[in-house]
């Protein structure tokens, strides 16, 4: 029951009702800026991150370090801006491989054959079976630490879910009348699968990608305050979450300012994937 309430937490259901046009309009503001700074970090924050200063060690913010510095006098606001670049980087990646591999997988298992369907679903009900951090943390036991194994990580972790629905929806688009009137005019599967199976079936997998781009930043956060992530020095949000734990007390701007902007990103992408979630559906 804990593991099903934090996936409900970490998937933003629930979290951002029917949001005016105002709401909807912060939040593309707000992922407009992350991305942003992931693509440009030196032009909002031009020193260096892994830059150290034991004059400045443990300063609160102030007008020339705005979030403050840490235990080695590195700007804490420079880390956030150039954290934000890989941080996203593997909440959207793991996003998008895991939704091609799912996308395939679960188109195998719709038009393979009876045995095909069951072997390729019942090793999907495993990996469902497990909780994604779970998943995520065994698969790293075998790849390492490291961003790009966080990202593979997490992707493996979220193709079950891309599976489950493609394959439900491929085979609810395959028995509607006009693809069973096409197949029987003749038309070549592939052209079916192509122009009315496919595009069908991937619009509910792009609505939850959308919403699950935050649960993977959140997963990448966690993965990496473990000590799974970048190795140190390089920024990254989660990471540097977890440099501020031994000085949370004294030291409050350390933590707080990365977790702001994970929860800022996170309900920014929710509130944008409700809304292509309601567009698509009508209400």
């Amino acid at each position: 029951m804990a593991s099903r309430a934090f996936v409900v937490i970490a998937s933003g259901k629930g979290m951002v009702p029917n949001l005016p046009r105002t709401s909807l309009l912060a939040a593309s503001l707000i992922l407009l800026a992350v991305l942003l700074a992931a693509a440009f970090p030196a032009v909002l924050a031009p020193a260096d991150p892994a830059a150290t200063d034991y004059t400045l060690v443990l300063r609160p913010p102030s007008v020339e370090h705005p979030f403050g510095t840490d235990q080695l006098g590195r700007d804490v606001y420079t880390r956030v801006i150039y954290g934000t670049r890989t941080s996203i980087a593997i909440g959207f990646g793991s996003t998008g491989l895991a939704l091609v591999i799912g996308t395939a997988v679960g188109l195998v298992a719709a038009f393979g054959w009876r045995g095909v369907d069951f072997t390729v679903m019942r090793m999907v009900d495993i990996g469902h079976a497990f909780p994604s951090v779970l998943l995520s943390l065994l698969v790293l036991a075998v790849l390492g630490p490291g961003a790009l194994n966080v990202l593979v990580a997490i992707a493996i972790s979220s193709v079950p879910g891309y599976a489950r629905l493609i394959r439900a929806e491929a085979q609810r688009v395959r028995a509607s009348n006009y693809v069973r009137s096409a197949i029987g005019l003749g038309v070549h599967p592939a052209r079916i699968l192509r122009t009315h199976i496919l595009p069908n079936a991937f619009g509910p997998a792009l609505v939850l990608a959308t919403v699950s781009s935050g649960t993977n930043i959140i997963v990448a956060a966690g993965l990496s305050f473990l000590g799974f992530g970048a190795p140190a020095p390089a920024p990254e949000w989660g990471q540097i979450l977890a440099d501020g734990r031994s000085v949370l007390a004294g030291a409050w701007w350390m933590s707080t300012f990365p977790g702001v902007a994970i929860t800022l990103v996170v309900i920014a992408i929710t509130a944008l994937g409700n809304a292509v979630e309601r567009k698509r559906s009508g209400r």
